[in-house]
């Protein structure tokens, strides 16, 4: 019984070693860069100060091997935040064409005022925003 419980630990090890190596899934991060933010979808210009509000990003990427990265939310001021995209370029095989693709920034003010959001739309342009804490 032993021997039988010792064999079926080791095939179950030498099994989930075997599976964990296999890398074919995986692709390497090769850059990120900026992308723009195309249009920006606020639920609600008016909320409760400590409630939570989801801001959707929509970026379009050129090719199936870029998709979202992270975003740079920067606060300019007590009220203000400057937003800007970032995309990956993975190597791997890739599929063909342009998509667009949704991200999310999920806000939660810890005072009220009124703020106001500025998404970068590529080059020198921005998307503003403004949202009312009460």
């Amino acid at each position: 019984m032993k021997k039988l419980l010792r064999l079926a630990f080791c095939a179950l090890f030498l099994g989930l070693f075997l599976i964990s190596c296999d890398d074919d899934d995986y692709q390497t991060v090769e850059s990120v860069d900026k992308i723009k933010i195309d249009s920006v979808k606020i639920a609600k210009d008016t909320m409760d100060v400590f409630s939570i509000q989801h801001i959707k990003t929509y970026s379009t990427y050129p090719s199936h091997c870029e998709g979202f990265y992270g975003y740079d939310y920067v606060y300019d001021t007590k009220f203000d935040r400057t937003v800007t995209s970032y995309k990956y370029l993975s190597s791997g095989p890739c599929g063909q064409g342009s998509y667009t693709a949704a991200s999310q920034i999920n806000f939660s003010p810890q005072q009220t005022g009124t703020y106001t959001f500025r998404f970068w739309n590529g080059g020198n342009t921005w998307i503003t925003k403004t949202i009312v804490v009460e």
